[in-house]
């Protein structure tokens, strides 16, 4: 099966998956933390402008493709998920919060996602992704990277002005993942209600 440029690149973005995991579960005796977050951070950053690349080229070279509509979403989701585990797996004091952000997030998806394909095989419409769907998927992108680099920056601030006041708090952490919630659940509700009316009971 010959692929084209954005179709490569999500199957690079659905492929790194699991590279991320992999290396995402790995102890500090092998790798020590701060490289570990700056080698997660690069990966899964790395990921997600695949994914703006792969939706910038798509439309402008017309390249649009069942394939790349069916495996898109997926990889996005994959990627998003799989770096929550393992945040929820390293992170010790983000443990309870990881976990009802996970669970948020994993049941808004499948309920999304299940909408989806309903209101498009029985009702042929398309369900597009909205603004609100974007900045949704956004903001995981920002809390999860969040996640990764501040501990980085809290290490340098700790070397440079030998002050470690602050250790282990993630201000920005708690922030993002606030704003994530919000928006994970708000764009769900959103698209609910929008096609709400095309899920008849009666058929």
């Amino acid at each position: 099966m010959k692929l084209n440029l954005p179709n490569k690149l999500t199957v690079l973005r659905l492929c790194l998956v699991p590279v991320f995991l992999v290396i995402g579960i790995l102890p500090e005796s092998i790798i020590p933390r701060v490289i570990w977050c700056v080698l997660c951070a690069a990966i899964f950053i790395g990921t997600a402008l695949t994914d703006m690349f792969d939706g910038k080229i798509a439309r402008r070279d017309n390249l649009i493709t069942d394939f790349g509509k069916f495996l898109d979403p997926v990889a996005d989701k994959f990627m998003v998920i799989g770096a929550l585990f393992v945040i929820l797996y390293r992170f010790e004091n983000l443990k309870l919060g990881m976990l009802v952000t996970l669970i948020i997030i994993v049941f808004r998806e499948l309920a999304v996602t299940s909408m989806r394909l309903v209101v498009s095989t029985g009702e042929g419409i398309v369900v597009a992704a909205n603004s609100l769907g974007k900045i949704k998927t956004v903001s995981q992108i920002v809390f999860v990277s969040t996640v990764f680099l501040e501990p980085v920056v809290e290490f340098l601030v700790e070397l440079i002005f030998e002050d470690n006041m602050m250790h282990g708090i993630y201000p920005l952490t708690w922030l993002t993942m606030a704003f994530t919630l919000v928006m994970t659940v708000w764009s769900g509700v959103n698209y609910i209600k929008s096609y709400w009316k095309y899920l008849d009971p009666e058929k």
